[in-house]
């Protein structure tokens, strides 16, 4: 997915200061120079580009080879950590062992369960047989 960045750099040149407007999208590059007079304070140019952006007239586009900008070290640790996490570590066949023993133990659990339903039943049966021989005098 591409992405667009706009950026803005206001800088003084002698006798106005300037800000010139970089739209890089696509791998491309297009810019527009705006003269401002005065040193603009950070409001008035939020404002001129809330205002006048749709106006701006920005130069042909050049091609231009987007470099990605350094990220920080703890960041990209972090997302490495995430992706290994979901991923999961250790060789393919690690993986499908690994999946085979929660898949069996899945089956254990279940088994073992209808296990204990059928003793607590039988237990149960066996309750109500007492009861009923006891209930017929014997």
């Amino acid at each position: 997915m591409d992405r667009s960045v706009l950026q803005l750099t206001v800088f003084f040149e002698d006798p106005f200061w300037v800000g010139v407007f970089e739209r890089i999208g696509n791998g491309t590059l297009s810019a527009c120079k705006v003269t401002f007079g005065a040193e603009p304070k950070d409001a008035e140019v939020w404002a001129y580009v809330l205002n006048n952006y749709c106006q701006l007239e920005f130069s042909p586009s050049v091609d231009v080879v987007v470099k990605q900008a350094p990220t920080n070290p703890k960041r990209a640790q972090r997302e490495a950590r995430k992706q290994t996490a979901a991923a999961g570590i250790g060789t393919k066949s690690q993986q499908a062992l690994q999946l085979q023993r929660e898949e069996s133990k899945l089956e254990r659990k279940t088994i073992s369960r209808e296990q204990r339903e059928a003793e607590k039943q039988r237990r149960f049966e066996l309750k109500q047989q007492k009861r009923k021989e006891k209930h017929r005098g014997r």
